[in-house]
């Protein structure tokens, strides 16, 4: 969803002289951070809850256990699902050089979770300071060897694939075939799944794929049912559903939003 309407506000961080600042804060569900930007690379983990980051390039989910890397000055929003303990860490510029140069959601290894609650203990973690250093350089370490989670969803730059992602972003669970969609669209569906396969590298089925496993994810973590959250989001069945969500998270959805910490 193209945000070009919304002016985006520079967020400027303190503590110019440290090479990680952090912040701890907790927010209540449906809250929105509005569009921003900041000068510092960022790691946003959330040790409870859900987040949703959109940016004019798309918009990516990221489930409790998982973070969000945003490079500098790319502006976004964030908002939240159920309760979020966010706890983010602002990296000066190209200090983590091995991380890629766009959004991405990623795997937060048990390490490299207390890594990030202990870091928030501090304001900021400067190489002047012996033991603070050292944390840095583990931080670093970790963030070299962190796998990246596909829980993307890309936006076009086609007008009339942007009028089909722009429907079904405000209509998740609808099951109308492309076929039917097309029809305001201004293009036949045969254009379109090209479109969508040139413009955002991933076929139209796939997409929508992203955008019904993304919204369920959403939607268990303001605490509905899987029937429900599976039924809303646009699939047949639950077992549809959680077919998906082993095969993306490795696990089942009640034992996912189970095993979720309490905020730290």
């Amino acid at each position: 969803m193209s945000q070009k309407r919304q002016p985006a506000f520079f967020d400027r961080l303190g503590t110019s002289g440290s090479q990680i600042t952090t912040l701890a804060h907790d927010y209540q569900p449906g809250h929105r951070v509005p569009l921003h930007f900041h000068d510092r690379d960022q790691l946003v983990y959330a040790s409870r809850g859900v987040m949703t980051v959109r940016t004019s390039a798309g918009t990516w989910v990221v489930p409790t256990h998982r973070a969000v890397w945003i490079p500098a000055r790319v502006p976004h929003t964030i908002a939240m699902s159920g309760t979020v303990a966010m706890r983010t860490l602002y990296f000066k510029a190209r200090l983590a050089r091995t991380v890629p140069r766009h959004c991405c959601v990623l795997n937060v290894s048990s390490l490299l979770k207390e890594l990030i609650i202990h870091a928030c203990s501090a304001t900021a973690l400067k190489r002047t300071i012996k033991w603070q250093h050292h944390l840095i350089r583990v931080i670093i370490d970790q963030l070299e060897t962190i796998q990246m989670v596909p829980l993307q969803l890309p936006n076009p730059s086609d007008p009339r694939a942007l009028r089909v992602t722009a429907f079904l972003l405000k209509n998740p669970g609808d099951r109308r075939p492309l076929t039917h969609i097309s029809k305001s669209a201004g293009a036949s569906k045969r254009t379109l799944e090209r479109l969508f396969r040139e413009d955002v590298g991933m076929s139209f089925g796939k997409w929508r794929q992203q955008l019904r496993l993304m919204q369920a994810m959403r939607l268990l973590a303001d605490g509905a049912k899987v029937t429900h959250a599976a039924l809303e989001s646009g699939y047949s069945t639950p077992s549809a559903f959680i077919s998906m969500f082993r095969k993306t998270l490795g696990t089942t959805p009640t034992a996912y939003f189970k095993s979720t910490p309490r905020t730290k």
